[in-house]
């Protein structure tokens, strides 16, 4: 498997057995430690014409006011709660995903953890806009872990970290530097859903009313693409990686639930291979389990690997060409592992044509691969 993706699956959690997970890798790294004026055009205009600034300064000033009313706030996690006191000014993410949320909620974190890609501040493309020239450190990443010594020197007032995995050791490492909101302990780790990421970053900065707002347009989105393509209601489909040999993601992983708001159903017994994790691997005795309606394959190649294998070569799933190829390197692959408010309408706009091609039941109809994954 590319080291690529051994990355994606250490940077989630994948089982010791199978993929070194990023909160070992964190454990070790531990140890080395932002008013116009307008004058009158007659006297008897003045009153209106200065009340255009306190008219305009009105809002921000009452946002400014809602968000301070908003705290203390106490933030419920997997190790226990977080109270937040005040409005965090810097806030360092160890959550992998977590700094799109931030983003685009308008607010720039001092620190944040690279997951892949190798993005100037671990920040790819549908977020650029919202990081402007702003670089945030990069404090670690999800193959070596994060640095403790780097978070402590940026001197944080809040550390998120939702979407992740760390242990109760390296949570209580954390909050000695800063009040720290771990993963929510409803969900498995590297589980959390974008909505509830994207709310609870929200109510930590003060900002929920905001964060409610765009859970709901990319809600909207995909209630657009559904009605739009109604094919998609009730077919079958998968997300799998050839990591050692096949590693197929489940319900409790975003990219499961990536589907299933898309109208998608996961196979039936899809649930017996991830357990309680996020994934799991699939042997080729279980092959079958990928000959889907519409299959995602990340960092997958046709004809090598479990491609290359004939008993998945005789599956309709492949003989009707009903695969979907992405790479990870691409911001197209990249954003179906992401699942973020700011990843998804970026990902819908870029995978919708192909799921439909996969699923329209034409063997004559290629998928479209190489202008999706630029």
């Amino acid at each position: 498997m590319p080291a690529l993706a051994a990355v994606l699956l250490s940077a989630c959690g994948a089982p010791a057995a199978t993929a070194p997970t990023a909160p070992a890798s964190t454990a070790a790294a531990a140890t080395t430690a932002a008013t116009a004026a307008a004058a009158p055009a007659a006297a008897t205009a003045a009153a209106d014409v200065t009340a255009a600034p306190a008219e305009a300064t009105a809002a921000p000033a009452t946002a400014a006011a809602d968000t301070a009313a908003a705290f203390p706030v106490t933030i419920k996690h997997k190790f226990g709660s977080t109270t937040i006191t005040a409005e965090p000014k810097r806030i360092v993410t160890v959550g992998l995903t977590d700094h799109d949320a931030l983003l685009a909620l308008g607010i720039v974190p001092v620190g944040v953890t690279e997951w892949f890609g190798n993005y100037p501040s671990a920040t790819w493309p549908w977020a650029q806009d919202e990081l402007g020239d702003a670089k945030p450190e990069v404090v670690g990443t999800s193959a070596e872990g994060v640095s403790f010594e780097k978070i402590a020197a940026l001197k944080p007032d809040l550390i998120l970290a939702l979407y992740s995995g760390v242990t109760e050791d390296q949570y209580k490492l954390l909050a000695q530097i800063a009040p720290t909101v771990a993963q929510p302990g409803e969900y498995v780790d590297y589980g959390i859903s974008w909505q509830e990421l994207t709310d609870t970053v929200g109510k930590a900065v003060g900002k929920e009313a905001q964060a409610q707002a765009l859970i709901k347009g990319v809600e909207d989105k995909f209630a657009a693409v559904r009605a739009e393509h109604p094919e998609f209601a009730g077919k079958s489909a998968l997300v799998a990686t050839p990591y050692q040999g096949i590693w197929v993601y489940g319900p409790q992983d975003p990219r499961g639930r990536f589907l299933t708001l898309l109208g998608f159903t996961l196979p039936e017994d899809l649930g017996s291979i991830t357990g309680a994790e996020f994934g799991g691997n699939l042997s080729m005795e279980k092959v079958d389990l990928l000959n889907v309606d519409a299959l995602i394959w990340l960092d997958a190649k046709q004809g090598e690997g479990p491609l290359a294998e004939e008993v998945y070569a005789k599956l309709p799933v492949h003989s009707e060409g009903r695969e979907v190829l992405l790479s990870s390197e691409s911001p197209l692959g990249g954003a179906t592992s992401f699942v973020s408010v700011l990843s998804l309408p970026y990902l819908l706009d870029g995978i919708t044509p192909m799921l439909s091609a996969a699923v329209d039941g034409k063997t004559d109809t290629a998928v479209p691969t190489a202008a999706a994954n630029n």
